[in-house]
């Protein structure tokens, strides 16, 4: 029986008002001010928490959804979870509403959860309503072909009538594809349409894909293959089994990189399901593409943050096993030397074992730098106080084939920075200038004044000093240039370079609160820009040698007697030995247990106490708490392999740290500072001579007679 015109309205009318647009937000007001905006735009259906919209969308299909991220009960990340894992609701397209969570972790973490894109409180009007209305048209497409089906039906039955129907709805379908590629230059995705059958050639692109590509729509219909020839190599055969798949899965999901016409590979998310073409009776497959770089690089990069955390926090433990180990080895050398008569060949052995123990503490150190975990004592420094010392370090290793320049003068603002650190980073960026260069050139250091007016993920806004140093060598190819602060990443022949330099400068200027910059051209050379921080003080003035008090030792000449803690059996009979030898009378504990309870028993037998801080069940810390609940000004000093120091929480502040590996002289003097009650400021400025601080007594020791010891 033939439908008349009226049924036939009435038939398409039905299937034009199933665009529904549900909007899911605790707040009412934005409720209603969603429903005023996209008034026209699409029926809003409105639920007030994620619970309501999922019974919505059990009962009903949506256009698009629109989601706020922060409501009670399930908010927007677990609302968008449960949407994907229906398989009526998994396609439906959802918009993030939020107010707050513009971070990139969030984002990230949005688009996980599902979402096609964000829009930010308070949004704007037109935004909302273009970004909703591409997804009604897409939505509406679907929609059209119903139409069409009808139309071609009625036209079988009512010639006169399908005929105009057709053409009517032709010139509207052409001019909602027309307003739906307008609205669609503003997002990073194009649709396309391509043969079942390899080599997948594509039929239908929207005019998006120039933008995208640099490729017109022409280009990918006309030319066979073309579409897969630009695929980078390595991911060609996963993109070939998703595209052979899908006949069998009925839809497709894959990440590929693809060349444009710039020659760069971008990454795109091809995502599409199989569709019958009702013209022409076959299958084929229409999806969309993604254009995923920026997300990518995004991701990349917090990986590469995520590694470098890992890689610190393993340094740290390990720093704290290995300067145990290199404190007990240095100790025992030195106990050794002073103790054993010893012939030439000897003292040739026993300087080589104490230099490879000493590299293997420098190389600690250094891994440390690169993971920010090395202890720094960043104090105001006029850059131009550097020159003179560095001279001397530098220019007898640079050779007379390369020209060494400074370019500091006093106008260069002074930095809050660790010196000793900065001159062993600027020594690092010399000799690989001077590597660089091995046929000759020029090495200049220069220092600016600078100001940055805006945060980055580099730098904080602020005033810099930039010091750079600049070469004429060979340079570091483009693709190189953000590897070669990677930890172990060298361009140098297997062994004469460990990786660990720029990445120890790099973690050094992290760490000190700037950062390092690289600039450079092949063939024409390199500038390595460190950034550090400006100073608000002024530099302390220098201590003259002959102003610098020295320490008063016991009225009677003795050293203090000492209580010396530490669990490891090894350094501590070494560090007892060494002391014994320089005059100390020393008692040992082999942990915080035992020291409390000598503590206890004989309090008045210990003027000093040195202490371990990692110990099992009782810390350093706790026993230096113990015994000064029994004298208030107990003098204590606490010695640690632990990179970082500042994790000593409630440390007073006269109590001394001594990190290790350490000298016998500095755990030395380190006792007198303590014993003569100094605060740790002033021991970091101190400068204790041993020679004229020991008594006679322990003069004699040091030339190799024993004193006497006490267990």
């Amino acid at each position: 029986m033939l439908k008349t015109k009226t049924e036939h309205r009435a038939a398409l009318s039905e299937v034009a008002q199933g665009a529904r647009i549900l909007a899911v937000d605790d707040d009412d007001r934005n409720l209603l001010a969603i429903s005023e905006v996209l008034a026209g735009v699409g029926e809003v259906v409105c639920a007030q928490s994620g619970e309501e919209a999922l019974r919505f969308l059990l009962k009903e299909e949506f256009a698009v959804i629109l989601l706020d991220v922060l409501m009670p009960g399930l908010d927007g990340y677990e609302t968008a979870s449960l949407i994907r894992q229906r398989e009526q609701s998994r396609r439906t397209p959802i918009i993030f509403l939020t107010a707050i969570n513009k971070e990139e972790a969030h984002m990230l973490r949005g688009y996980d959860a599902g979402a096609v894109d964000f829009v930010f409180k308070p949004f704007d009007s037109a935004m909302l309503r273009s970004k909703v209305a591409v997804f009604i048209e897409l939505h509406e497409k679907t929609l059209e072909i119903q139409r069409k089906a009808i139309v071609e039906q009625t036209l079988l039955e009512q010639a006169l009538e399908a005929q105009k129907s057709r053409l009517q709805a032709e010139r509207a379908l052409r001019a909602a594809e027309q307003r739906q590629e307008a609205i669609l230059q503003s997002v990073p995705v194009c649709f396309h349409a391509r043969s079942l059958e390899p080599p997948f050639d594509a039929r239908f692109v929207t005019s998006g894909i120039e933008r995208l590509t640099g490729f017109s729509p022409e280009r990918l219909t006309s030319e066979p293959g073309f579409g897969l020839s630009r695929v980078h190599p390595d991911d060609l055969p996963d993109v070939e089994a998703a595209l052979l798949g899908a006949k069998a899965a009925g839809a497709y999901s894959c990440e590929f990189r693809w060349q444009c016409a710039d020659g760069k590979y971008r990454s795109f998310l091809d995502q599409g399901v199989i569709s019958h073409n009702p013209v022409e009776n076959t299958q084929e497959i229409v999806g969309t593409l993604l254009d995923i770089t920026e997300r990518r690089e995004l991701e990349d990069r917090l990986l590469q943050a995520q590694r470098l955390d890992a890689i610190g926090k393993l340094t740290g433990g390990l720093a704290h096993d290995f300067n145990n180990l290199l404190a007990a080895i240095l100790s025992g050398l030195g106990l050794l030397e002073r103790s054993t008569a010893l012939d030439e060949q000897a003292k040739k052995v026993l300087d080589l074992t104490r230099r490879s123990a000493k590299q293997g503490a420098e190389l600690v150190n250094r891994m440390l730098a690169f993971s920010r975990r090395q202890h720094l004592k960043p104090e105001p420094l006029q850059l131009a106080t550097l020159v003179e010392p560095l001279n001397g370090l530098v220019a007898p290793v640079l050779g007379g084939l390369v020209r060494f320049e400074w370019q500091i003068d006093n106008s260069v603002w002074p930095v809050l920075v660790d010196a000793g650190q900065l001159e062993l980073a600027l020594m690092n960026l010399v000799f690989n200038a001077r590597d660089a260069m091995p046929t000759g050139g020029s090495i200049t250091i220069r220092a600016e004044n600078h100001t940055t007016h805006s945060n980055s993920d580099e730098l904080g806004a602020g005033d810099y000093v930039v010091i750079s140093v600049i070469d004429t060598g060979s340079g570091i190819p483009a693709d190189l240039v953000a590897k070669v602060i990677e930890p172990f990443f060298t361009t140098k022949p297997v062994g004469k370079g460990t990786g660990l330099g720029l990445s120890t400068v790099y973690g050094f200027a992290k760490q000190s609160g700037g950062t390092l910059r690289i600039e450079s051209v092949v063939e024409r050379g390199t500038a390595m820009q460190l950034w550090l921080p400006r100073s608000l003080k002024q530099p302390a003035r220098s201590i003259e040698q002959g102003q610098i008090s020295q320490p008063r030792i016991d009225g009677n000449g003795a050293l203090p007697s000492i209580l010396l803690v530490d669990d490891g059996d090894a350094l501590r009979e070494l560090t007892a030995a060494s002391l014994r030898q320089s005059g100390f009378h020393v008692t040992c504990a082999a942990g915080g247990a035992e020291a409390l309870a000598r503590i206890e028993k004989a309090p008045q037998d210990f003027d000093v106490i040195v202490t371990d801080f990692a110990m099992p069940l009782v810390s350093g810390l706790d026993v230096i708490r113990f015994a000064r609940n029994l004298r208030a000004d107990w003098p204590a000093l606490i010695i640690t392999g632990y990179a970082e120091t500042e994790a000593i929480g409630d440390l007073p502040a006269d109590v001394l740290l001594l990190a290790k590996p350490y000298k016998d002289q500095e755990l030395v003097e380190s006792i007198l500072m303590a014993r003569r009650g100094m605060a740790a400021p002033e021991a970091d400025r101190a400068v204790v001579k041993l020679t004229s601080a020991l008594p006679p007594a322990a003069a004699t020791a040091q030339d190799g007679t024993p004193p006497s010891t006490d267990t």
